[in-house]
């Protein structure tokens, strides 16, 4: 990216989730798992709304730029151990992707704490996938940024809700 205008960020955060096999729209299923309870005939469409509000903040870009950038020096193995077989086997006591992570959650304030707690044990939908350790991608850093922007997106519906139960 060196050159490119302070506008390319956002574009090419976009673009990196999309290469790493992550769609706007399963972010948007992710929140539709957090929030349905809560929102009375919630669709999909605002769910991904709120997805799209967050990943326009530059907080949010920069960390997926970062996070994206070391699960691929990782995969290429290009990282200088111990760091490399940490982050390639995502090891369980590292905790620095959840750091990352947490700095998107906490752009919309304490509810997504909770949020991404819950969705970061449960691994729903693509997130599932993200932390399966057998195809030879490494996410160790994805999970945790896809699931922290589910958690805000659903902060924000949460802070601007009208109907809620």
């Amino acid at each position: 990216m060196k050159g490119k205008p302070i506008e390319m960020t956002e574009k090419t955060a976009r673009q990196w989730l999309n290469d790493r096999g992550v769609s706007i729209k399963e972010i948007g299923e992710l929140v539709m798992y957090l929030q349905h309870k809560y929102h009375t005939n919630l669709q999909l469409d605002e769910c991904i709304d709120n997805v799209e509000r967050v990943l326009s903040k530059r907080e949010v870009q920069n960390a997926i730029l970062t996070g994206i950038q070391l699960d691929i020096l990782s995969e290429k193995g290009l990282l200088e151990d111990p760091l490399q077989s940490i982050i390639e086997t995502d090891e369980g006591l590292y905790g620095v992707d959840e750091v990352l992570a947490l700095s998107i959650v906490n752009v919309y304030g304490s509810i997504g704490f909770t949020n991404y707690g819950y969705i970061d044990k449960q691994k729903p939908g693509i997130l599932q996938r993200l932390n399966d350790k057998s195809t030879g991608e490494c996410h160790t850093f994805l999970d945790d940024i896809v699931g922290a922007i589910a958690a805000a997106a659903s902060s924000r519906l949460a802070h601007r809700a009208t109907n809620t139960e």
